[in-house]
């Protein structure tokens, strides 16, 4: 077995162990293997190892691989995205993590249209408030995705993205976390029009078993599963 392919299974088997110490479903929770400066062949190799879903950070870096990296890939834009940028992934990803504010659903909404499809998004939540990472506050998310399900018919909200502070301790990310899934399960109760919160993503290699125990259905991890980047 490949360095990767062991990677892989042993994050797996951290992925079901803390769904199963919080009483879920191991097999409701998705792996987005973080492809950010990884070279096509490392990426192959994690495909014939059962990645099924890949994460980009960079418009640029995507587009390069999309045509060669092989097999039957979902990919997710998990990154910063410009509005700039929006042209060369709106048809090629199946979910967007990044959405923090309203010039970009303008954008996505008028290229979703021009192309006659709808696009996949995540709100991206600041909930640690850090002036370093993009998404909006806590305060700000409801109103800004009713406003969204209001003007952009072909935006679809599926739910909610954060990042949480570096700590020597994951367990002391732990409330971030816990906040984001208590506002994930309000803004459902909401049932707003046109909004599904469905996947809640949050948890990378230092932080992903105590996301997955407080509710991730999605983790984005790339050191864990391809080893350091060089």
């Amino acid at each position: 077995m490949n360095p990767i392919a062991q990677n892989i299974e042993q994050t797996m088997e951290r992925i079901k162990n803390a769904a199963l110490r919080a009483g879920r479903d191991p097999g409701g929770i998705k792996l987005v293997a973080v492809s950010k400066g990884v070279d096509v062949d490392r990426i192959n190799m994690a495909l014939e190892a059962g990645v099924k879903c890949l994460g980009e950070n960079r418009a640029q870096e995507f587009v390069d691989k999309y045509e060669l990296v092989q097999g039957d890939v979902e990919w997710h834009f998990i990154g910063h995205l410009q509005k700039n940028k929006v042209k060369y992934v709106i048809d090629k990803v199946a979910l967007i993590h990044s959405l923090d504010r309203m010039s970009l659903a303008e954008e996505l909404d008028k290229r979703a249209k021009a192309k006659s499809l709808s696009v996949d998004a995540l709100v991206q939540v600041n909930v640690s408030g850090e002036e370093s990472k993009h998404g909006l506050s806590v305060g700000e998310v409801i109103p800004f995705i009713t406003t969204v399900a209001e003007k952009y018919p072909n935006i679809r909200i599926k739910g909610l993205m954060t990042i949480a502070p570096i700590a020597d301790d994951p367990d002391k990310v732990r409330p971030y976390f816990r906040e984001l899934r208590m506002l994930f399960q309000s803004i459902g109760e909401r049932e707003i029009p046109g909004v599904k919160m469905e996947w809640l993503s949050m948890g990378m290699t230092d932080d992903f078993e105590v996301a997955v125990e407080e509710g991730a259905n999605i983790v984005r991890i790339g050191r864990a599963v391809f080893g350091p980047r060089g």
